[in-house]
């Protein structure tokens, strides 16, 4: 089985990660960069369209 990843992009302090969709929470919901802790909806984090499509298809 091939594990799906969504690539993740703070848009306060440019740092890029990437995780599964299922240690995500909804794209709705608020989420906190690891590095500088800004705190915004999930989907701002997403680093495109794709990724966050893909996190809406596995949520």
């Amino acid at each position: 089985m091939v594990q799906t990843y969504v690539r993740l992009l703070c848009p306060e302090c440019n740092k890029e990660w990437e995780l599964a969709p299922d240690e995500l929470p909804g794209p709705k919901r608020n989420y906190s960069c690891p590095s500088c802790h800004a705190t915004r909806r999930l989907a701002e984090f997403m680093r495109t369209e794709r990724d966050l499509e893909t996190l809406k298809q596995l949520k």
